[in-house]
């Protein structure tokens, strides 16, 4: 990534998307490591978060995070996610905050020099446009090495950077959490690889013998 100390740093977290595309790669996010990590790249101003949130809910496996962001120096933005009945007639939620970041966006095109996209999201690359236009560099941080890729191409070329989400996982990241035995699977998993990376091939001519 190209910062420059002087930079005013503005962060813009599409909460969902970062989720899925940090799942994707098999970690998740430790928002403290995140934002620790830019302030010493730059003058961080703002750190945005964008989440939908599912309302008249006794507990929401969100609300924990949100709350610690909202408490930990993120500006939290959030609206309530709508309800819907998807083709196998489970009840699903939408959420899209798509508007509020390109507001947001545009708005601090003016007040820092460089802004962090945390968003692979291809209908963004418009507003990538349009905030360079206003003089401001623009870092996209998601994913192309995941299963789907999670990064629009589009995206990717309009922006003056892009970070995979991938190089930034022994910063930024922490093991996900997993049930214990899929992590106990995977642990024996690599050790088996490990031992066959350092296992020496038999010799030809020992084995004929």
């Amino acid at each position: 990534m190209t910062f420059y100390p002087t930079d005013r740093l503005a962060l813009f977290i599409d909460g969902a998307n970062l989720y899925s595309a940090a799942k994707g790669l098999g970690f998740d996010i430790d928002y403290r490591k995140l934002l620790e990590e830019f302030r010493k790249r730059g003058v961080l101003v703002r750190a945005y978060y964008y989440t939908a949130l599912v309302e008249n809910e006794e507990y929401s496996p969100i609300r924990p995070l949100v709350d610690w962001l909202d408490y930990n120096g993120y500006r939290l933005v959030t609206k309530a996610a709508r309800e819907y009945t998807d083709s196998q007639g489970r009840k699903r939620w939408r959420g899209d905050m798509d508007v509020e970041i390109a507001v947001d966006m545009m708005e601090m095109a003016g007040a820092a020099d460089h802004l962090v996209l945390f968003s692979g999201d291809g209908d963004f690359r418009c507003l990538v446009e349009a905030v360079q236009r206003k003089g401001a560099r623009v870092t996209v941080v998601s994913t192309v090495k995941s299963t789907p890729p999670m990064a629009s191409d589009d995206l990717r070329r309009q922006a003056d950077n892009f970070v995979d989400l991938a190089d930034l996982a022994d910063i930024i990241g922490r093991p996900s959490r997993l049930p214990r035995f899929i992590q106990e699977s995977r642990a024996h998993e690599r050790d088996l690889e490990r031992e066959r990376e350092h296992h020496d091939p038999v010799d030809e001519a020992d084995a004929d013998a």
